[in-house]
């Protein structure tokens, strides 16, 4: 279905979401956040795609923030239904059975870095520029922020990032963990697409399975951990995509996955 402000594109087995308010450098809004939702539970419905891109509309910005103009006249109420809708639409993009790659092609500041964090993997452009200006503003960031950045690089870089309100460089980002990869800007989308030919090369069930392993793996004690593991391992043997990879692999062939 079209949305307002994202462009959904299907590419074969992968889907391509841009978000497109490129003359506000892509802040998301309530509007966009809405769509955000939509597409993300659009592409969660459509079997056929098995890997996800998520990018900004123009060169300039990925998402450069929440929309200031539209949060600045907000009473506590509406601003607290405010930062839930923005968890709500990321936590789903977390959480979907499909891995999700963040190509970070310009400014991803405040909600835009947060809504990168909640990708799976981080490629980011030599000019891409991250950080969480919120304190500069008053406020903190209201859409994960202070939890993700927590457990991806840890307690004392996400409070130096978070208080000081400092943009960094993609270097910088990656250096702390936070970015996998920096590429120059003419080749990111080029390097995203080599990486997504490469999962589409796997198993989809066992990917997703395995997504929701690690993910479970920031809540959980260990052993708890390696239960869940064990489990999703078992549920493995019970697809047909277990049993074509493995005949395949003693047949000496190439895979044919159907994600079931």
């Amino acid at each position: 279905m079209p949305y307002e402000n994202i462009i959904l594109e299907l590419q074969g087995n992968i889907a391509l979401l841009k978000f497109n308010r490129p003359k506000a450098l892509n802040a998301l809004n309530s509007a966009t956040l809405d769509d955000l939702i939509g597409a993300v539970n659009e592409i969660s419905d459509n079997d056929e795609i098995r890997v996800v891109i998520v990018t900004g509309e123009g060169n300039k910005a990925f998402v450069a923030g929440a929309d200031i103009a539209e949060m600045q006249p907000m009473n506590p109420l509406q601003s607290l239904r405010f930062s839930q809708k923005g968890h709500l639409a990321i936590s789903l993009l977390e959480k979907m059975n499909k891995p999700v790659i963040a190509a970070v092609n310009g400014y991803a500041l405040g909600g835009g870095f947060e809504v990168a964090l909640a990708c799976d993997i981080i490629y980011a452009s030599e000019k891409a520029r991250v950080g969480f200006p919120e304190t500069t503003l008053g406020i903190l960031p209201g859409f994960g922020g202070t939890q993700r950045t927590a457990k991806l690089a840890g307690l004392a870089r996400a409070k130096e990032l978070i208080f000081t309100g400092k943009v960094i460089t993609s270097q910088e980002a990656f250096e702390m963990g936070l970015v996998n990869k920096v590429t120059p800007d003419d080749q990111l989308m080029a390097e995203v697409q080599n990486l997504a030919a490469k999962m589409l090369a796997a198993g989809p069930v066992g990917i997703g399975l395995a997504k929701a392993c690690i993910n479970k793996s920031l809540s959980l004690d260990i052993d708890s951990g390696l239960d869940y593991e064990a489990e999703a391992f078992g549920l493995c043997f019970g697809t047909e995509d277990q049993k074509e990879g493995m005949k395949a692999f003693l047949e000496k062939r190439t895979p044919t996955y159907r994600g079931i």
